[in-house]
This record gives structure tokens, C-alpha cells and sequence, in this order.
């Protein structure tokens, strides 16, 4: 089975990478896999004031990959996996990417303006050495268009 990986934030980007890869497991019979990543915040506050922002993340990334998980289910009937953590976000991917073989695509969204975003700067320089291809959905791209190619 083809499983498509994406990375969920609250980005419009990131809606249309899942809106890609939600449409292309529908047509190929595969999947998608959700990925959140809660980036490491780079201070320290006090011990409980610490651990409290750092759960607030989880939890709101926890809810934008859960709503965008709803929706694929309304539309398919196929639950995504969903799975958050936190990290820098280009090794939490390579790690899923290591620990789930079945990936068949990374698929990420582009800006609809301005330069491209860290994780599509880095992945599309590094696609060569990735165990799956990179796929970029054109931040212009309107949601027929993206219907369309998928």
C-alpha cells in the first residue's frame, strides 16, 4: 500500500500537501500518514511554567493534526495516522522516514509567495539521499487544480 506522508501545521501550505495526498491514496488505494512536529523551544523558564508551554504545543498540534485527520475521514472513510512529537523538524522526519518504510512520498506544500519554507529548502536539496521522492504541491495551485494532478 502507498502511503503518503505529510507534515501538518496551520499553514496553507500544509492543507494542500494533505489535500494532494489525501486525493492521491483515494485514487492509488493507499494512505496517509500525518506528522506534527512540536519544535524544542530554545529557553528555559521555570520548571512547571516549562513544562506547561511545552504541553500547550503538543496539545495544539495534536488538535490541528486530529482536524486535519477529520476531514480525510469525511471524505474517504480511511483514517490517517496521526502521530506528533517533537524536535527539530528535519531529523523528526528523517527519523519517520527510517522507521516507516512503507512511505512512499513525502508530500510537501509550497508557498503561494515568497522564497520557499526551511523544510521544502531542505528536502528538496537533499531528495537524492531521502528513501522516498519529495513531492511539492505549487502554493498557487487552487484546490481543482490540485484535484486535477492528483
Amino acid at each position: 500500500m502507498r502511503v503518503y506522508l505529510v507534515i501538518m501545521d496551520e499553514t496553507p501550505e500544509a492543507e494542500k500537501a494533505l489535500r494532494f495526498a489525501s486525493r492521491r491514496a483515494m485514487k492509488t488505494g493507499g494512505s496517509v500518514h500525518i506528522l506534527a512536529i512540536v519544535p524544542r523551544e530554545n529557553f528555559n523558564a521555570f520548571g512547571g511554567v516549562q513544562a506547561t508551554i511545552e504541553q500547550e504545543a503538543i496539545d495544539r498540534a495534536e488538535v490541528i493534526a486530529n482536524s486535519a485527520a477529520g476531514s480525510i475521514f469525511a471524505e474517504s472513510g480511511k483514517m490517517p495516522t496521526i502521530l506528533v512529537r517533537s524536535g527539530d523538524a528535519q531529523k523528526v522526519i528523517r527519523q519517520y522516514l527510517d522507521e516507516h518504510p512503507e512511505v512512499a512520498a513525502l508530500v510537501l506544500g509550497t508557498a503561494a509567495e515568497g522564497g520557499p519554507g526551511p523544510l521544502v529548502s531542505y528536502f528538496s536539496g537533499h531528495a537524492g539521499a531521502l528513501p522516498c521522492p519529495v513531492y511539492l504541491v505549487p502554493g498557487i495551485f487552487t484546490e481543482e487544480d490540485i484535484d486535477r494532478l492528483a
